[in-house]
C-alpha cells in the first residue's frame, strides 16, 4: 500500500530543555520532512501547557513556510473559539499571500487548553462554533452576511488573495457530515481519541459536495507513532508518553519525561491499565511493524492520507522516528 504521509507538530518540550529550543528545532523536522517526502506540516494549538510550545500556530506556520520550499504547512488546528473570525481570514489569507498554494487551515472547535486558560484567552463557548465558522466564510466570500448586518462592509484584508483550504478537524465524528456538505477536507484525530475513525470518514464521504477547494473528499487520519530500528527501542522510547499522558490525565502538563523517568516511576494496577489503554492507540515498533500496523489502520477507515505524530523525548531519536516510518513506506532514510 502506498499512502501519502504528514507531519504534526505540537513542538514538545522535553526535560532538560527550553521551550525556545524546542522551537528552533522545529525546521530540523519540517525540513528533514520536506527531503523525505511528506506532503504537508501541520501545527497543533495549545495554550499555558509546558509540556508543549505550538500555542502560536500562524506564527510557526510563516516560520516553516519560510524555512521550506515544497511542504505544505499549516494549522491542525486553528482552535476557531478562541480567535475571531476576522483575525483568522486576514491571518491566513496573509500567510496565503506570502507563500502561494502552500498553506492549509485546519479548524478545530474545541479549548486546546484548560479551563483557566481559556477563560484567560477569551474563549468563545465551543457551541459556538458554528456561528464562527459561517462568519469566518462570510468575510472571505464564500457565504454571504445577512441583510443589514454589521459587518458587511469590513473587508477582510488582503482582499484578493483566496482563503487556504479548510480543513475541519474532529475526534468524534460529529463535524464529519458538517465538512463534507460543506466542501472542505476532513481531519480524524485518532491518536488521542478512542472512537474509531471509520464511520466519521463514511459520513464525510457520503455527505461530500465537490467546492473549489475540493474537487473531492480527502480524508487524513492522525496517528500517534514511535518508530525505531526495533520493536524493542520504539518501546523503550515510547515509555515517555506512558507518563506523559498519565500526567494529562491529571491535569499535570510538565515536560516530557525521559524513558529513564518514566520507567522508574511506581505505576499502580489503575495507571498501568490506563497506559495499556493509550497505547492501544498508538502505533509502536520496528518500521515493518508500524508499516503493517498503519497499513491496517487505513484500510479499516478509508483514509486518503496519514498524518503522523510522534512525542519522544530526545531529538535525534524523534528525527529518526520521522526518517524509518517514511523509508517504511518508500523514501530513502
Amino acid at each position: 500500500m502506498s499512502i501519502p504521509l504528514s507531519i504534526l507538530d505540537l513542538v514538545p518540550v522535553p526535560t532538560g530543555t527550553t521551550a525556545a529550543q524546542a522551537l528552533q528545532r522545529t525546521v530540523d523536522l519540517a525540513r528533514l520532512g520536506e527531503k523525505l517526502g511528506y506532503v504537508r506540516y501541520w501545527f497543533a494549538e495549545h495554550h499555558a501547557m509546558p509540556s508543549v510550545a505550538s500555542s502560536a500556530p500562524e506564527i510557526l506556520i510563516g516560520h516553516i513556510a519560510a524555512a521550506t520550499s515544497t511542504l505544505r504547512v499549516g494549522s491542525g488546528g486553528i482552535m476557531l473559539p478562541n480567535h475571531t473570525p476576522l483575525k483568522v481570514a486576514e491571518t491566513f489569507r496573509t500567510l496565503a499571500a506570502l507563500h502561494p498554494d502552500r498553506i492549509d487551515l485546519g479548524l478545530g472547535r474545541a479549548p486546546g487548553s484548560d479551563g483557566n486558560a481559556s477563560r484567560a484567552l477569551r474563549a468563545a463557548d465551543g457551541d459556538q462554533f458554528p456561528a464562527l465558522l459561517a462568519e469566518l466564510l462570510a468575510f472571505t466570500g464564500q457565504r454571504a452576511f445577512p441583510d443589514h448586518h454589521p459587518f458587511q462592509r469590513v473587508t477582510a484584508v488582503p482582499a484578493e488573495v483566496p482563503l487556504p483550504p479548510i480543513y475541519l478537524l474532529g475526534s468524534s465524528g460529529a463535524s464529519a457530515q458538517w465538512a463534507g456538505s460543506s466542501g472542505m477536507g476532513y481531519s480524524f484525530a485518532s491518536h488521542f481519541s478512542p472512537t474509531p475513525a471509520g464511520p466519521a470518514f463514511h459520513a464525510y464521504r457520503e455527505s461530500f459536495r465537490p467546492s473549489a477547494a475540493f474537487a473531492k473528499p480527502h480524508a487524513i487520519l492522525g496517528v500517534a507513532v514511535v518508530c525505531a530500528d526495533t520493536d524493542a527501542e520504539a518501546d523503550h522510547l515510547a515509555t515517555t508518553m506512558d507518563l506523559a499522558w498519565l500526567r494529562i490525565r491529571r491535569g499535570e502538563f510538565k515536560p516530557l519525561p525521559s524513558p529513564q523517568e518514566a520507567q522508574a516511576y511506581p505505576y499502580s494496577a489503575a495507571e498501568r491499565e490506563a497506559v495499556r489503554e493509550y497505547r492501544s492507540r498508538t502505533v509502536i515498533g520496528s518500521p515493518a511493524t508500524v508499516r503493517a500496523e498503519i497499513e491496517q489502520l487505513v484500510q479499516a477507515c478509508g483514509a486518503d492520507e496519514v498524518m503522523a505524530v510522534c512525542n519522544v523525548h530526545d531529538h535525534a531519536a524523534r528525527l529518526r522516528s520521522y526518517t524509518l516510518l517514511a523509508a517504511a513506506f518508500g523514501a530513502a532514510a
